[in-house]
């Protein structure tokens, strides 16, 4: 496969760009604007004790979700940062290995405050987790 061949097979896949994304190794994905979607490939590393996805590795998912869908009401790259004020998760089901796929949907807000609901999804179809929060604009005043 050539480079151009991958880049394009990737693009408005998000990889390795910060600390925790590596660490965990989730995919952001923002090609179906307005929503954001955070995919990961559940391995024996995101399962806790009872062979389970870790409810932190659950909530991470939901939360980058999220944040990327508030993004995306900005910035079609959804790269814009957006910080999280609250988020309340529920856990409905037992996540297990194989494709999760988080999903955000902005569900009210404004310009700078956004209310976000998503939900975890295993890929066939079994929810695991939903959340709902409440998301901050960072202006870009603020960045520099």
């Amino acid at each position: 496969m050539t480079s151009q061949q991958l880049e394009e097979e990737n693009a408005g896949l998000i990889f390795n760009e910060t600390g925790t994304q590596r660490l965990v190794g989730y995919i952001v994905d923002v090609n179906d604007p307005p929503h954001g979607r955070c995919h990961l490939d559940v391995n024996e590393t995101h399962l806790n004790r009872h062979g389970a996805l870790h409810g932190g590795i659950a909530v991470t998912l939901l939360d980058n979700a999220s944040g990327t869908t508030g993004s995306l009401t900005v910035d079609r790259t959804g790269k814009a940062p957006f910080l999280t004020v609250s988020m309340n998760t529920q856990f409905v089901g037992s996540g297990r290995p194989g494709r999760m796929t988080a999903t955000g949907t902005v569900t009210g807000g404004g310009r700078s405050l956004l209310f976000i609901a998503a939900e975890l999804r295993h890929a066939d179809g079994t929810l695991v987790a939903t959340s709902t929060g409440v998301f901050k604009r960072v202006p870009q005043e603020k960045l520099t």
